[in-house]
């Protein structure tokens, strides 16, 4: 066997375990959902959650109380299916696969740093979400719309410098070279570059990534070590130079400015259908809290509704990120080349059933965005040869 078909077999190897490996994840996410969907669901049918409500209530006359306790027990309770599913997609899977460097221990700490820190921030929020349905029932959907609004808006200043740092440690960039053509690139995009950090990604994973993150004077690229390590110079430069992409075309705030749409909309439809069910089901007053499941079984629906629609404007960005990085990259070719890579160190399935892609992927397939870049350099190649 020459090295070439040996080779092209690796290749084909490794696109069937990507394959596998994502038809794996998806569906164990799809299977989650629809599970808790139908047991939070039966639990509001079945009459559980008058009983919940009645519980809780025994306990304490406080009304916020009485909401922390409905909330904490049923939220207990739907772990007991979530928990599982999250152990075998985000531990088992990524060790089967080769893809993990955590030990079960590290697994369990970072998730239970996930659940701290989401609960600093969910609970004023859900505090508030419920001050809103029981003094304002009939506009309780626009301040909390407001409310989500500005807490977006708080934390997409605050992650870089407070949140993220308690998940990885950042460091500047200490490469001479690859710290200039970011200079340069930054420089070119008007872009007032706060910092460029890699993280120790490899601390949990084999996989590789970059991301532009914060808002205003907190905003910052940061590259993980997998990358650093394992990319050229004019790779990790094509990577920054997308990420640079996504400042130039203005995406963070488009994308803002979607989400906020997309909240405002949704809760309206939901806060209008709400209304409606309370009535039907015998509930008499939007704060019940027996009748909050249905809240969030109508926000499911409308999430399930709008999200192809926030992925395809989000693989719009993408492609407008894609194409600036080869305008701008020292050696246009390097992102095809650094998509590749990364796709084969992610275990990245390259060419994704359209179907899948539109409803689930926020990314455009790596094969796409691959053919997109070498038909650029030969289109440019081929004006270039016409000019001389």
């Amino acid at each position: 066997m020459d090295q070439e078909t040996e080779k092209n077999l690796k290749t084909d190897d490794l696109k069937k375990k990507a394959k596998r490996y994502e038809a794996i994840k998806l569906i164990v996410g799809i299977t989650e959902s629809v599970l808790s969907f139908v047991v939070l669901l039966l639990f509001l049918l079945g009459g559980y959650s008058v009983q919940l409500r009645d519980y809780v209530q025994g306990i304490t006359a406080n009304p916020y109380w009485q909401f922390l306790l409905y909330s904490a027990i049923l939220g207990a309770g739907l772990s007991v299916i979530t928990v599982p599913f999250s152990f075998f997609s985000g531990f088992y899977l990524e060790h089967r696969y080769g893809l993990s460097n955590q030990t079960i221990f590290g697994w369990l700490w970072e998730k239970t740093k996930t659940f701290l820190v989401g609960l600093v921030v969910i609970l004023p929020v859900a505090l508030i979400f419920y001050f809103l349905l029981l003094h304002y029932p009939k506009t309780w959907w626009l301040w909390i719309s407001i409310v989500l609004f500005i807490v977006s808006v708080i934390l997409g200043r605050i992650a870089p410098q407070v949140i993220l740092p308690l998940f990885y440690k950042f460091e500047p960039i200490d490469n001479p070279e690859l710290k200039e053509r970011m200079e340069r690139l930054a420089k070119n995009a008007n872009f007032r570059l706060q910092g460029v950090y890699r993280f120790n990604m490899s601390k949990d994973t084999k996989k590789a990534n970059a991301a532009f993150t914060g808002m205003g004077k907190s905003k910052r690229i940061i590259i993980g070590d997998t990358l650093l390590e394992n990319y050229s110079v004019d790779e990790i430069e094509a990577v920054f130079a997308h990420e640079v992409g996504h400042y130039w075309h203005k995406h963070l705030h488009k994308l803002l400015i979607w989400g906020t749409v997309e909240t405002f909309v949704g809760f309206y439809l939901v806060a209008l259908l709400y209304q409606w069910l309370l009535g039907l089901m015998g509930f008499h007053s939007p704060a019940d809290l027996a009748a909050l499941p249905l809240i969030t079984l109508i926000l499911t629906i409308y999430t399930l509704i709008v999200s192809p629609i926030s992925n395809t404007l989000s693989r719009h960005c993408e492609r407008q990120a894609d194409r600036y990085a080869v305008e701008h990259s020292s050696d246009p070719l390097a992102l095809a080349t650094a998509l590749e890579k990364l796709s084969a160190q992610n275990l990245t399935d390259a060419e994704p059933h359209p179907l899948v892609e539109f409803l689930f992927h926020s990314h455009p397939s790596v094969q796409s965005r691959v053919r997109m870049v070498r038909e650029f350099v030969e289109k440019e190649r081929m004006e270039m040869a016409k000019d001389k």
